[in-house]
């Protein structure tokens, strides 16, 4: 008799859990336009997630769901699948892979009083002078990516003359300038540089980008383009034979944009990532070395650093919320400031201040051909050359607050 009663309790558990209302997240991501390729991996990565914590019973007894909007990396658009989803009942949201699309979507979401979190976003503003308390970075930002870029080209290749073609958007105009600072190559005048047009740079504009980059004495290329950018300037690199002339340096590489652009012309390649699927082996991380052998049984892929952080945000949120006992954004974001956790590397923190993520950054370069196709996948494409933990990487209070300062913003997030 109590065995049956112990059964039907459970069961009963079981249909309430069932029965219960789920929490909807949503993803504002870029489902078409020149980003595509890395929000294919945020889908892939939140709804990885979802699969699991729901397995393992959900978010304070509730199942998550997931609904998603194509920001088609424009922030008006961005900003109007805010308001959809917001009007739909989701209790936070997530996505972009444009700067000046997370920027955008996070501030109405705050209007509307929901959590944002940026997944591939690494403008200095988003956490800078553009921050705000409803916004959370998962990512590194610009200046993290230069700090240990620059540290391996100024101990590398000291004193040489750079050339620098940016993404005329606010994750370029930071990116270029925190490069240009860690490897002293502020002056304009020695070190020149070009801007094209985000979104809508036409082939024609890369071309003539590049030519001029070929005609000057420059000895590092610097190209601030991401996504399919990246790979249409590569592909004219290529033709033009910079790759062979100059060193390439690329900010922020992904998986999926070497994959576009192809080994051959990406080898020797150099960039940075806040992750890999090699970093777990490297830091020891059993999670994260699970997260990369059910991801490739799932879709048949190593999971990119844009998988990563879709999967950490929905992890991290709803652990946020299991620990506040609150879905709520105002509690979800008291648990979240200065928490300190390790899921897929080694320790990371939502730190107070800024609310950016604070994580060790990798300098890689892309490897031969030959050593890449010796992966099941044939996609062993980073050699890891540097790196520098969070501490070393992120700007200190101080800095922080000078940037606020400068951009007329107060210096505590509001």
């Amino acid at each position: 008799m109590n065995r049956i009663t112990l059964l039907a309790l459970g069961l009963g558990f079981c249909l309430t859990a069932q029965a219960a209302d789920p929490i909807t997240l949503g993803l504002n991501y870029p489902r078409t336009g020149s980003y595509k390729e890395e929000g294919l991996a945020q889908m892939r990565g939140a709804l990885m997630a979802i699969d699991e914590i729901n397995q393992a019973g959900g978010v304070l007894g509730r199942p998550l769901q997931l609904i998603s909007r194509n920001t088609a990396s424009r922030p008006d658009k961005a900003v109007a699948n805010v308001d959809k989803m917001a009007d739909e009942g989701v209790a936070m949201l997530f996505g972009g892979v444009s700067s000046a699309v997370a920027i955008a979507a996070s501030k109405r979401a705050k209007e509307r009083g929901l959590l944002y979190f940026g997944t591939l976003t690494y403008s200095n503003d988003t956490t800078g002078k553009d921050g705000h308390r409803y916004m959370f970075r998962e990512c590194n930002n610009a200046w993290m990516s230069a700090r240990v870029l620059g540290q391996y080209l100024n101990e590398n290749m000291p004193g040489k003359t750079y050339f620098y073609i940016t993404s005329d958007y606010t994750w370029g105009h930071t990116s270029e300038s925190s490069l240009r600072q860690a490897t002293g190559t502020v002056d304009q005048n020695k070190h020149q540089g070009v801007k094209t047009a985000f979104p809508g740079a036409r082939l024609s504009d890369y071309r003539a980008a590049l030519e001029k980059a070929s005609n000057s004495d420059a000895e590092v290329l610097v190209l601030v383009l991401f996504g399919e950018d990246m790979v249409r300037a590569m592909r004219i690199a290529d033709e033009l034979g910079l790759n062979k002339k100059m060193q390439i340096a690329i900010p922020n590489l992904t998986l999926s944009m070497v994959e576009l652009a192809g080994p051959d012309i990406m080898r020797g390649v150099l960039g940075t990532e806040p992750w890999t699927w090699r970093v777990p082996e490297l830091e020891g991380s059993e999670r994260g070395k699970g997260f990369v052998r059910n991801f490739g049984e799932r879709y048949q892929t190593h999971p990119s650093s844009s998988a990563a952080s879709a999967y950490s945000i929905v992890y991290q949120w709803a652990d946020a919320a299991t620990r506040a006992k609150s879905i709520g954004s105002e509690q979800v974001i008291a648990a979240l400031e200065n928490h300190s956790y390790s899921l897929l590397k080694g320790q990371q923190q939502w730190r107070g201040f800024d609310h950016q993520n604070v994580q060790t950054v990798y300098a890689v370069r892309v490897k031969p051909r030959e050593e890449v196709l010796k992966d099941r996948f044939k996609q062993d494409y980073f050699e890891i050359v540097h790196r520098l933990s969070g501490e070393q990487a992120a700007p200190t209070l101080t800095e922080w607050q000078e940037e606020r300062r400068a951009g007329g913003q107060p210096t505590r997030l509001q």
